[in-house]
């Protein structure tokens, strides 16, 4: 089903007679990948921007937007969404970041998804058209279904159009890559670093021991706040310009991932990461600790079921992104779960979407 209004949204909820797994641009396989006993409702034909306000720093657009026309828009008025939304480069859509609740590494400084949208409209499990949030900053009205759509994969409802916040582009970034002897020295030295007032914009480790700091700001006080980011760290290889932008646009695309890899998002806390990579280390994965350290990327090439009994093992719950069709989560069942279930009931009683 290829809706291209609201109203034809509400029309293919009511008539369906199978669960709907909703999917937006494709970008997410494992997500928007479809099983026997599923219908497919695809929003890529419920696009374009409806309100854009640069000097309230908000816009609004229909979900099945793309990211990149998002990004160009906001890009002509020096303006971003400063989360990193990923996927763009593969077609991601505004709806589906929404969705899956992903953020890139820029929500080390700015916070993720739910930090930004603003306001939510949706089609229920009734084929009611229901909003929450608004379209301005200031604003605090009823319960906070906008946050709360947030990483709830279709499973409440069809978002249709969302509001989000929007930040100025910083005016340049630099980046230091530094090579420790150890992942243990990458670890350290990142726990040092989220206390000193360098105002870091992001910063990742890439397995071994390779510590991805990146600062952002005007010209000569970035100079000086890189300069002293040397002064703690010691010499790293300082990138500017294209070749600075192009690393973190590979790491927010998953560039890194090798062909027919599952990639798994895993919450972490930085003090699980040694005994994560330990487990994990070997030909059947590659890993990136993003968010200093607060969030895994995992890129699986074995079988699921392996990862799950790891994820589980260690008490952490992951979601497949890209991959084969399956189950969405993988590991330790997540906090939350029991909360969403009770939503799902409420807005979705009689399981129009895809269980929980």
């Amino acid at each position: 089903m290829l809706p291209t209004s609201q109203y034809e949204v509400q029309e293919a909820v009511l008539q369906s007679s199978v669960p709907l797994r909703v999917r937006g641009g494709g970008s997410k396989s494992a997500l928007s990948t479809s099983s026997s006993g599923e219908a497919v409702l695809e929003l890529s034909s419920l696009n374009g921007v409806l309100e854009y306000v640069p000097e309230e720093f908000t816009f609004t657009a229909r979900a099945g937007t793309q990211l990149s026309e998002i990004e160009d828009m906001l890009a002509q008025n020096g303006q971003w969404l400063p989360f990193d939304p990923p996927l763009g480069g593969r077609g991601a859509t505004l709806g589906g970041a929404l969705a899956a609740g992903l953020s890139g590494p820029g929500r080390y400084r700015f916070g993720g998804t739910r930090d930004f949208v603003l306001g939510v409209q949706w089609v229920s499990g009734t084929g009611d058209l229901l909003r929450g949030g608004g379209r301005v900053v200031k604003n605090a009205s009823g319960f906070d279904f906008p946050k709360m759509m947030v990483g709830s994969l279709g499973r409440f409802g069809v978002v249709t159009e969302v509001t989000f916040k929007v930040f100025p582009v910083a005016q340049q970034f630099s980046t230091m890559v530094l090579e420790c002897d150890s992942l243990n020295d990458a670890l350290e030295a990142m726990t040092r670093l989220s206390s000193c007032p360098l105002d870091i914009f992001s910063i990742d480790i890439e397995p071994p021991a390779t510590l991805l700091v990146r600062l952002a700001g005007e010209g000569r006080a970035l100079s000086l706040r890189m300069r002293r980011l040397g002064e703690l760290l010691g010499d790293g290889e300082i990138l500017l310009g294209e070749q600075e932008e192009d690393l973190w646009v590979q790491l927010r695309d998953f560039s890194w991932l090798s062909p027919g890899e599952c990639l798994i998002k895993v919450p972490i806390t930085p003090a699980v990461i040694p005994t994560l990579e330990a487990r994990l280390v070997g030909e059947k994965s590659q890993r990136r600790y993003s968010v200093g350290g607060n969030l895994a990327w995992i890129g699986w090439h074995g079988d699921v079921n392996e990862i799950d009994i790891i994820l589980s093992e260690s008490n952490l719950s992951g979601l497949r992104v890209l991959g084969s069709a399956g189950a969405a989560w993988v590991g330790a069942p997540a906090s939350a779960m029991a909360f969403a279930r009770r939503v799902k009931d409420v807005l979705d009683r009689e399981g129009k979407f895809l269980p929980i």
